[in-house]
């Protein structure tokens, strides 16, 4: 996966090479670096990399972050002497150390070897007697060399503080995660409605959408810039609040360990997504459909507030042979008794807000 050209606007004397002095500019991307007619360098992110000899090689740019990461705060799982940076000017780290060290934890599934490794950031708290703040990032890497045989792969999860008011995930490295409403709408007689609501999509400048009671409501999180046909995307919790917050309370489960709640008399609707889609990768996407609803206050009498919408994703999932990702549910089966590959955290993702409305409100949404 190329960089983000942002990323890769580096003043020449600051740069730090990338790769060996005669690699070509595809290699270069490869690793994930930059390139041009200068040579082969490391953009503004943090880029891991996992070597034959079994070392990582991670270097953490000061401008991967708003506001910017003090790179004298960031360190790795140990704070032995050897397990700092190897080189360091005042745009990078630069951390070089063996998979073994560090305190990198070892697992083996199906015959690949996987380490793993952590690269956080502290912050400055301001505790107040009403309470603490800070005005630092906090910003956490997960990475892993996996090798299988003779062949070497690197995976890297990120996670910063949800930011924004409204709805995209906080992200995953190479991974990010995307929750949105479809908004897609049938126009011929005979049109399935299901099948064309995910044709378009809210977009931020739609928000606040008016929703009647029991109107659908088509949710679609999907995995962004992965290109991996083996890895699946399931989710965890989905759920509701009238707050962005997603630990606000009221809260409303729509899905529970990806299946439908089942204390609710309007169960949500899984869409199944088929390899004829049309998609160019079914397996990274997930869909289901609620009914439009209001919470009620202790006395039983309607809030009428604005409702946003939380998705957990649980794992992103490389089932093994006679193994699945996805949640049986209804079954006896449960998402935690499969031993699959589980790779990252569980990043919120929280889309809106949706007002209820009446008919005529509703109508008048794009």
């Amino acid at each position: 996966m190329s960089p983000n050209p942002q990323s890769c606007v580096v003043d020449i004397p600051l740069r730090v090479l990338c790769g060996g002095p005669e690699i070509s500019p595809a290699a270069c991307m490869d690793i994930h670096c930059c390139s041009d007619i200068n040579g082969c360098y490391y953009g503004k992110a943090v880029t891991v990399q996992c070597t034959k000899d079994a070392s990582f090689i991670v270097v953490a740019a000061r401008d991967a972050t708003l506001p910017n990461i003090d790179l004298e705060s960031i360190s790795l799982m140990s704070s032995e002497p050897d397990c700092t940076h190897v080189d360091f000017n005042s745009q990078f780290a630069i951390y070089h150390f063996p998979v073994t060290s560090c305190g990198s934890v070892v697992t083996e599934v199906q015959g690949s070897i996987i380490y793993e490794n952590r690269l956080f950031s502290t912050y400055e708290l301001g505790v107040g007697p009403l309470g603490s703040i800070t005005r630092d990032s906090n910003y956490e890497v997960r990475f892993q060399c996996i090798y299988r045989g003779v062949s070497v792969e690197t995976l890297m999860t990120e996670t910063m503080n949800l930011a924004g008011p409204i709805a995209i995930a906080p992200v995953l490295g190479p991974i990010k995660v995307e929750l949105r409403l479809g908004n897609g709408v049938c126009t011929t007689k005979g049109c399935d409605a299901v099948d064309v609501a995910y044709d378009s999509y809210y977009v931020d400048s739609d928000y606040p959408v008016t929703k009647v009671l029991r109107d659908p409501v088509y949710i679609e999180v999907r995995l962004v810039n992965m290109i991996d046909p083996s890895v699946i995307l399931t989710l965890g919790r989905c759920w509701t609040t009238t707050q962005l917050n997603p630990h606000s309370l009221p809260q409303w489960d729509i899905l529970i360990e990806g299946c439908p709640n089942q204390g609710d008399r309007y169960l949500s609707t899984l869409i199944p997504i088929s390899p004829s889609s049309g998609l160019p990768f079914p397996s990274h996407y997930k869909r289901f459909i609620f009914q439009m609803f209001t919470f009620v206050d202790q006395d039983m009498s309607p809030l009428k507030e604005q409702v946003y919408i939380h998705c957990s994703t649980e794992v992103l999932c490389t089932p093994g042979q006679g193994e699945q990702c996805d949640p049986s549910c209804g079954g006896r089966k449960k998402k935690k008794d499969v031993a699959a590959t589980a790779v990252a955290e569980e990043p919120v993702m929280t889309v809106g807000p949706l007002l209820m409305g009446r008919v005529e409100e509703a109508h008048q949404v794009p």
